[in-house]
């Protein structure tokens, strides 16, 4: 009998792996709707066609002592992949509120470690077509690499590339955290910090070799100790303004998602008020949760809190190699300013001053490493995550034009990112189709109602608007 394939896993998709605790599974959940309906054959079938292409779509993760690896599971079932899902609806609810619902569930229900790390949730007849649930373990891939994939399998979509054969994951792995990571950060960005020579220098060298295994656990356990002395940089930054959002999740997740807004219309309001579209976006968000908490009976005034924004680190084109090539920047929203220019303003100052930080560099560098160390060490690192940061927020292109499946129109999409440590709010803004909208998932004990929310950001965009429509446009023509 042939062996099963096998391919070690990049140490940075193993820190991911690990990253699991009983209040956050690193897993990103995402809904397609589609109409007309279709049926399971077809999701099958189309499954079994596209999506198996890329190899890691067959394999199962294997930890071990020194990391894991891919290898392919020999009694691969698509009928255990791709499940039919009923929403049974209580009274009084709506169809989306029942979907919302079901996503939470499975957002906390863990994907079985002894198949591959995903799972397809079809929801036959919903709002008169259909939808689909996607889980997938973020070991898997990264946002923008999932995006890829997915809109691969889409009518019309590509193929990945033919791989050769010398051209391993392991190799590309190497050749980009070198590049992108290693000489950055013991060069310039380590002296700049003060850091030259330190243990994040030397665990970070050690990630550019994935082919080498660390040495024993105790060795581990040693340079995870360094690593977690090494945290001076960020651990200055000052901890978030304390609210409602912060605290001790309980492992019951809630998701909800707003309409699309015309992308074209942001646009517009960016160019009025000089900002980027993303300045505008994080502004209604900024705005959106200093709202609600201010219905809730708080005082956000002067308040800021810190959410994690990804920052992708490979070039667009090798997003179907699939793995994780992001760092993270921590981005301060202003929650506690009420007018809503001075506030897209604050915004836009704290955007400009994060290009060209390697703060992302290095966070991405320290997340990966400790991923890989005990737990106690891990568990020490992204405790400090969760006290300086309290939400994940994450702003992914979609493709600009609707998208068909099966001969159905994709008309709205929406994933949830995932948090770690103690994190509890997870954001998500997607462009898709010529509109914007926003994600949102929480902790339950922290916040039950996301929609309430997610309804504060068209009047926040839409107060924005209006400024716009009211600022001089252009000479006033002579009488």
């Amino acid at each position: 009998m042939t062996a099963p394939a096998e391919r070690r896993m990049s140490r940075v998709d193993t820190a991911w792996l690990r990253m699991d605790n009983d209040v956050n599974l690193m897993m990103i959940v995402g809904v397609w709707l589609l109409t007309p309906a279709i049926t399971l054959e077809a999701l099958r079938e189309r499954i079994e066609t596209r999506l198996l292409k890329y190899e890691r779509f067959r394999h199962k993760a294997v930890a071990d002592a020194m990391g894991a690896s891919w290898v392919e599971d020999t009694d691969f079932d698509i009928t255990r992949q791709v499940v039919l899902e009923t929403l049974p609806k209580k009274r009084g609810q709506t169809e989306r509120q029942a979907l919302q619902q079901r996503c939470g569930e499975l957002a906390v229900t863990p994907l079985d470690p002894d198949r591959p790390l995903w799972q397809f949730h079809l929801v036959e007849r919903y709002e008169g077509g259909s939808a689909i649930i996607a889980r997938i373990h973020h070991c898997i891939g990264d946002g923008i690499a999932l995006i890829s994939v997915m809109n691969s399998i889409t009518d019309g979509g590509n193929d990945p590339p033919k791989r050769r054969r010398k051209q391993a994951d392991d190799d590309g792995d190497q050749d980009w955290l070198s590049d992108a990571v290693l000489k950055p950060l013991t060069g310039l960005a380590v002296k700049a910090l003060d850091m030259y020579g330190s243990g994040v220098a030397r665990s970070i060298e050690a990630l550019s070799h994935p082919r080498e295994p660390l040495q024993g656990s105790l060795d581990m356990a040693k340079a995870g100790l360094q690593v977690a002395s090494d945290l001076a940089a960020l651990a200055l930054m000052a901890d978030d303004s304390p609210t409602r959002l912060k605290g001790k999740p309980v492992g019951r997740k809630v998701v909800a998602w707003s309409e699309p807004m015309p992308l074209d219309v942001v646009k517009v309001v960016g160019k009025a008020l000089n900002c980027s579209v993303n300045d505008v976006l994080l502004s209604c968000v900024s705005g959106a949760i200093g709202g609600w908490l201010r219905d809730q009976g708080d005082n956000p005034d002067g308040a800021e809190i810190r959410a994690m924004v990804p920052v992708n680190l490979r070039p667009l084109e090798k997003a179907w190699q699939l793995g994780n090539r992001f760092g993270l920047a921590p981005l301060v929203l202003p929650i506690g300013i009420h007018n809503p220019v001075e506030r897209v303003y604050a915004v836009r100052q704290r955007m400009n001053q994060l290009k060209g930080s390697y703060q992302p560099l290095l966070a991405f560098g320290v997340l990966a490493v400790t991923g890989l160390f005990i737990k106690p060490v891990q568990d020490v690192v992204l405790g400090l995550f969760a006290k300086k940061t309290t939400a994940v927020m994450t702003n992914v292109p979609g493709p600009k034009e609707p998208l068909k499946f099966c001969g159905s129109t994709l008309r709205q999409t929406m994933f949830w990112v995932p948090a770690s440590g103690d994190v509890g709010v997870g954001v998500s803004i997607l462009s898709y189709g010529g509109g914007v909208q926003f994600g949102l998932i929480t902790d339950a004990g922290l916040c039950a109602d996301p929609q309430a929310i997610i309804d504060r950001f068209e009047p926040e965009f839409q107060q924005l608007l209006m400024l716009s429509l009211m600022l001089p446009w252009g000479d006033t023509p002579a009488d």
